[in-house]
């Protein structure tokens, strides 16, 4: 018996119960359509957090106070308090340095913000008229920040798309109004241009004052929380890595720099150790929705043990007029490789309409991966002939005779 003519009488024998056909294939579109749709979504994340990091600024290093120390235990990063103005002014002006564009003093902290009946907690940054730039920020309204408002301690803002919306309402342009932050009121500047994000550092949602104003009058204190410095090019991070490093050892009258009372990180290293979380969750996504292949699988050699038990006499009948044993084992696993590819195809069409969807709805952009669709196919049509050959052989092992006899 040809191929061909195995495949044409697989296809009439599948047709005639629609409804377990239906069924067997379920489980193999539900498993491919997860594997698909929850690696999109684990890659889409991946790619909106490193679109959100690579928009903070292009060659971007970022300095932090390292963990204090109590007694010979050393405390979480970023609770020394021994980064100030003037580390960051000596940065910018020293000769030793020569691989910088530009330095950014920053301190931030969270406030409560009141602007008439609404109020919203979120991220204040003083700055300097530098983070405009080192950070890569725009305004869709007013003005950031100047050297003459740092300089006066004035008491202006610049509020994110995000936080406009939360406290003046959406359309509403709040330039020229006010707001409180704690217990000082501002007056509102500008409004940047939304870069999307989400989640506690959203750079939508923050607030930018003068770094004089914010250290003298809302925090009270004289340190920073982390210095952005912005390299001449990607060639040279390394160099000014270095550089700064010791720069700062030698200011702070250090000599072994593992024992630094700072830490100063690139893009790169950031995007590195967010691509190896992201990639995890990825991989982990990945693997609990490929259990559902695997539970679609058993669902078919259910279905095909069934089968084989339904059609007995049929198969005492084929192998009385000649059937081989081979012929009997190749019906059924091409019967049950048809479920799986044909699920298969169904299920790859749902991953990818759940992954577009998702992404509208999050808001993060698609990333359908051609080599997590190649796999599941893969797997799929393994599966068919993995779990299709123990019915094929246990049809093909039938006797004739106690097959006809069958009731």
């Amino acid at each position: 018996m040809k191929l061909i003519e195995i495949i044409f009488e697989s296809f009439s024998t599948l047709s005639l119960n629609k409804m377990r056909t239906g069924l067997a294939a379920l489980g193999i579109i539900i498993g491919i359509g997860s594997v698909i749709a929850l690696i999109s979504i684990g890659q889409g994340s991946q790619l909106s957090i490193q679109n959100q990091i690579q928009s903070l600024g292009a060659n971007l290093l970022t300095i932090t106070p390292g963990g204090a120390r109590t007694g010979n235990v050393r405390e979480a990063p970023g609770s020394n308090t021994t980064l100030t103005l003037a580390d960051a002014t000596a940065i910018s002006t020293t000769p030793k340095i020569t691989t910088i564009l530009s330095v950014s003093p920053e301190f931030s902290r969270r406030f409560q913000l009141i602007a008439g009946a609404n109020n919203s907690n979120t991220t204040v940054q003083g700055v300097v008229p530098e983070y405009e730039t080192i950070h890569k920020l725009s305004l869709s309204n007013g003005n950031f920040i100047t050297t003459r408002d740092v300089d006066s301690m004035s008491k202006v803002a610049v509020v994110g798309p995000t936080t406009a919306t939360n406290l003046f309402g959406d359309g509403v342009d709040p330039v020229g109004q006010s707001l409180r932050i704690g217990k000082q009121t501002f007056k509102v500047i500008g409004v940047t241009t939304a870069k999307g994000g989400s989640g506690f550092n959203n750079p939508d949602d923050q607030v930018y004052v003068p770094l004089s104003t914010m250290q003298k009058q809302l925090a009270g204190v004289n340190y920073l929380s982390s210095i952005a410095v912005e390299a001449k090019s990607s060639e040279v991070m390394v160099q000014a890595q270095d550089e700064l490093g010791y720069f700062l050892l030698d200011r702070h009258h250090q000599t072994n720099p593992a024992s630094a009372d700072f830490t100063i990180m690139s893009q790169q290293e950031i995007l590195s150790t967010v691509s190896q979380v992201t990639g995890t969750f990825t991989t982990l996504l990945g693997g609990i929705a490929a259990i559902s292949l695997l539970v679609g699988g058993i669902g078919i050699m259910n279905i095909m043990l069934v089968t084989v038990t339904e059609r007995t006499r049929e198969i005492g009948l084929r192998k009385a007029l000649g059937a081989k044993k081979k012929t009997i084992i190749t019906q059924f696993l091409v019967e049950s490789v048809i479920l799986t590819f044909f699920g298969g195809i169904i299920g790859m069409i749902f991953g990818i309409s759940i992954s577009y969807g998702l992404s509208l709805f999050m808001g993060f952009p698609v990333s359908i991966s051609i080599g997590a669709i190649a796999l599941a196919m893969g797997v799929s049509g393994v599966i068919g002939i993995v779990f299709g050959l123990y019915p094929a052989r246990r049809a093909a092992n039938l006797q004739p005779i106690e097959a006809l006899r069958w009731e």
